[in-house]
């Protein structure tokens, strides 16, 4: 970088500062590396610091250019600092870190590197979806806090109404019913409680021998047809850029819910045509999702780790299907020519190494997928690495960065971004994919 900018530790109590004469750094599966220019930028709004215990921070010796370990400063112990970026930005590199002998699990964020630079904090990020959606800026409290008491008295028997508002906008502040009650852009819909996975980084529910703590109640209930339609149809009819999602992270899986969303996307495309309706989903049923495209799904996000099976396994740890299944999905989705997107974990050093690359590269080229939203992996980066059988120290990876401009270069029909897109951006990307299509989605 052509100006340094510095490391920043905590003591422990809540109190941050920056580390005079050394360097920021990044870490991957590969180790420490120097960040450039391009690889930072301020730290977005709505972002969130936090100091990570028994682990040692590692930061570059301006005067010797060696890598240091920072456990004290003017005689005080210091712990690592990172950060949990807002929505719409990927990760470039992960906070530089070392842990100590039994140190704690992390809890299920993903670990930014950050640092400090003439009165503000940069971490080693970039954002990748332009949408704005989710930006903080666009969440007034008092505006929220009316619009939320105005949809519970609209839908007063309406259970996911207030599941929606009550759990999800005033316990949690999620940005995706925050925009539900404000009656705008992407609407969650909620179905299942259940699962037939175990993902490692589950954010509605861990079992006690994971080490981890659920970051949301999962709901309890399954809704109606009745319960969906009552909202769903309202933000379709009348919301700019709607989208209503199945499949959110306060629930499991919805395929498991197949025929309800079945009965409420036969319902809602009786009554309207406009807007987007979308699947999240881990695409466990192909013939679920075959019906679900009979009945007018639009689109379809399919949550992936990585593009090897055994990896991907040992991530998702999946109960009555495999990794051919969710592939089998994406075949099916495309035989409707719907969107096809896939939620993509990103993890620097393995991500884009270059047998992951190569995997990629081999789904892209029998699938004709539309989009891969990139997510940062929310999960204790040690561990994870651990539990796939990870080398430490693997040869062949082009940085996120490089890997962004080889994506990009040769596949500019790809959308790289972060939030499932409205119909106006849809046809602007479906206009560019080689693979001959009918129809606009």
């Amino acid at each position: 970088m052509a100006e340094y900018i510095n490391p920043v530790v905590s003591d422990g109590q809540g109190n941050i500062f920056e580390i005079p004469g050394y360097t920021m750094v990044g870490m991957s599966l590969s180790g420490p590396i120097a960040l450039a220019s391009r690889d930072v930028i301020p730290l977005p709004e709505g972002s969130d610091l936090f100091e990570l215990p028994a682990r040692i921070a590692l930061a570059q010796n301006n005067a010797t250019g060696e890598l240091m370990e920072i456990s004290h400063y003017h005689g005080q112990a210091v712990l690592p600092v990172t950060a949990f970026m807002a929505p719409a930005y990927i990760q470039i590199a992960r906070t530089a870190f070392r842990s100590r002998p039994n140190a704690p699990t992390l809890p299920l964020f993903s670990y930014t590197a950050v640092g400090w630079h003439r009165g503000r904090f940069y971490v080693a990020g970039k954002r990748i979806d332009r949408d704005q959606r989710q930006d903080l800026r666009n969440f007034e409290q008092a505006r929220l806090d009316k619009a939320s008491q105005d949809m519970l008295r609209r839908y007063p028997a309406n259970r996911l109404v207030e599941h929606l508002v009550r759990n999800c906008v005033i316990r949690y502040g999620c940005p995706a019913a925050r925009n539900f009650v404000l009656e705008r852009w992407e609407c969650p819909a909620p179905v299942s409680p259940s699962c037939n996975a175990r993902c490692v980084g589950c954010l509605s529910k861990q079992g006690n021998e994971s080490g981890f703590v659920a970051s949301m109640d999962r709901i309890s209930f399954i809704p109606t047809v009745n319960e969906l339609v009552e909202f769903c149809l309202p933000h379709l009819e009348k919301a700019a850029r709607p989208v209503i999602s199945f499949g959110q992270g306060c629930e499991g899986e919805p395929l498991l819910q197949g025929e309800l969303i079945e009965k409420t996307i036969k319902v809602l495309r009786s009554k309207t045509q406009r807007g987007v309706i979308n699947l999240n989903t881990n695409g466990s049923r192909p013939e679920t999702v075959e019906r679900l495209c009979q009945a007018g799904l639009d689109s379809i996000r399919l949550s992936l780790n990585s593009a090897q099976e055994r990896y991907y396994s040992r991530y998702f740890r999946p109960r009555d299907y495999a990794f051919e299944q969710v592939m089998e999905s994406m075949r099916r989705v495309a035989r409707y020519e719907r969107w096809i997107s896939i939620n993509y974990f990103i993890m620097p050093g393995f991500t884009d190494h270059v047998d992951e690359v190569k995997a990629l590269e081999d789904l892209l080229h029998e699938i004709p997928i539309n989009m891969i939203q990139t997510r940062n992996l929310n999960c204790d980066p040690e561990l994870y690495q651990r539990l796939l059988g990870l080398e430490s120290s693997p040869d062949g990876t082009m940085g996120i960065p490089g890997w962004l401009d080889y994506m990009a270069q040769h596949y500019p029909w790809l959308k790289l971004g972060y939030f499932n897109p409205p119909r106006v951006e849809m046809k602007k990307y479906w206009k560019l994919c080689p693979r001959k299509k009918t129809a606009v989605p």
